[in-house]
């Protein structure tokens, strides 16, 4: 007989580990989205980019998987008949105190197999991939890519119906219990048991958790990044992707650049704490997602460590002038008009621990036959295939 296996998380995590399984022909899929549509969350508020794996710590999960991921995702992408716009992204040093940085994020992508990675040490060369970037050296990824992350997860929850799995949209998990060997879950109108349960919860992971009795930590906290449009007469000054070299003290980029994959250029995002999980603005508050941020053990250690980089953050974010300042940096041609409207923002699931640091690899835990993705931030989207073939092979399968 078939195991019973329910999946927490309609985003494009959720719904490929969904696709993963039933690939395997490892069970009876039920996958849970407490919206009524699908990838309505991280996945369909992102920038759409498809990372190549410059970033991440050599031998992390997050490196691993985000490179197999990619080109998993590029080759479904192909099957499909999905848009995938191989673009190319500029990470550029501004000026030599940047280069020492600049370096390491060249080394940590070389050790990682970023293919066609080039160094590129002089402004002439720069401005050849994009003409109207300043910079005294940068590291090119011509292989970096955009996508449409929403219709990628609708394309395979197409792919789970066909193979016979259930997707329940407008279900959230309010129970869960182990009982014996087997998971009882319970929404608001229905009731179901398993014999393992994945949660992929994002945003709602260590609430998810807590339903269960597993650790509180890692909690999440939420940071909203905010984008700028440029307007479409000037999106000729930027023909990819223009990144600067991020502070490796904090697991954000910090403000870019990005043609997306319907030809639009958007400029962002910021990090700025989020007052609601959910929150896509100042005006998106919960007073109960806050307090619980306020009162987890390791706000006060994070707010002394990186009190300066908030304010700065939250500045950018109600002042345009500062907002437009950092991005001029990377493109002296930019004018404040050029930044025509605040069309989009997404919040970050990002998971810090009780001493108040923030995880800076994906993390799993098994509970009993409950397996829980507690930290997928950005590169998740672009390492979903991978995640969901790691996730199965690694506690699913083994358990079997």
């Amino acid at each position: 007989m078939d195991e019973r296996i329910g999946i927490i998380g309609g985003g494009i995590v959720g719904i490929a580990v969904a696709r993963s399984l039933l690939e395997r022909h490892l069970g009876d899929i039920t996958v849970f989205e407490k919206e009524t549509r699908l990838a309505a969350h991280q996945t369909g508020h992102n920038s759409g980019v498809v990372h190549a794996g410059l970033y991440y710590a050599a031998g992390s999960l997050k490196a691993r998987l985000c490179v197999s991921g990619r080109a998993s995702l590029r080759d479904y992408c192909l099957e499909k008949n999905l848009p995938y716009r191989e673009v190319g992204k500029l990470v550029v040093a501004v000026d030599e105190s940047e280069l020492p940085a600049l370096a390491g994020i060249e080394k940590r992508a070389r050790a990682n197999g970023v293919p066609d990675l080039s160094g590129i040490n002089d402004a002439g060369r720069l401005r050849e991939i994009e003409p109207h970037a300043a910079g005294v050296a940068a590291v090119h990824s011509p292989h970096t890519a955009v996508v449409d992350f929403a219709a990628i997860t609708e394309a395979m929850a197409q792919d789970v119906r066909a193979a016979g799995g259930t997707v329940l949209l407008g279900q959230e998990v309010v129970g869960i219990a182990v009982v014996g060997a087997k998971v009882r879950v319970r929404t608001a109108v229905s009731e179901h048991v398993f014999d393992r349960l994945i949660v992929c919860a994002g945003l709602q992971s260590d609430v998810v958790a807590r339903l269960l009795g597993a650790d509180p930590a890692p909690k999440i906290l939420p940071f909203r990044g905010e984008y700028w449009s440029l307007n479409p007469e000037r999106n000729s000054l930027v023909n990819g992707m223009i990144y600067p070299v991020p502070d490796p003290r904090f697991p954000f980029l910090g403000v870019h650049f990005t043609r997306g994959v319907y030809d639009d250029v958007h400029v962002g995002p910021n990090a700025v704490p989020a007052l609601a999980r959910e929150g896509y603005g100042w005006s998106s508050v919960s007073a109960k997602d806050t307090w619980e941020s306020l009162r987890w053990p390791g706000a006060g250690a994070l707010a002394k460590k990186h009190w300066r980089m908030g304010v700065e953050e939250i500045s950018a974010s109600l002042v345009k002038a500062i907002y437009f300042h950092k991005a001029r940096r990377f493109i002296p041609e930019l004018e404040m008009s050029d930044l025509t409207a605040k069309t989009a923002s997404g919040v970050r699931a990002q998971a810090w621990g009780r001493d108040g640091a923030l995880l800076d690899d994906f993390a799993v835990e098994q509970v009993g036959p409950v397996t829980l993705l507690r930290n997928a931030p950005s590169p998740a989207a672009t390492s979903c295939m991978a995640i969901a073939d790691h996730l199965v092979e690694n506690y699913v399968q083994v358990r079997a």
